[in-house]
């Protein structure tokens, strides 16, 4: 098995636009809505079965 350290040392970093996008408050803002309507449409599939 890989070390830890090394695995850490050689994992690829995020690039800048990636943490741009990270630090964007309405696009965490969208993100957190988005799953969390697609939670309730699963919830609710999942109570319509009979």
């Amino acid at each position: 098995m890989e070390n830890p350290q090394d695995a850490i040392a050689h994992a690829p970093l995020p690039t800048a636009k990636t943490l741009r996008f990270r630090r964007n408050i309405p696009v965490q803002i969208w993100r957190f809505v988005a799953i969390n309507i697609k939670m309730l449409n699963m919830i609710r599939k999942g109570h319509n079965q009979k």
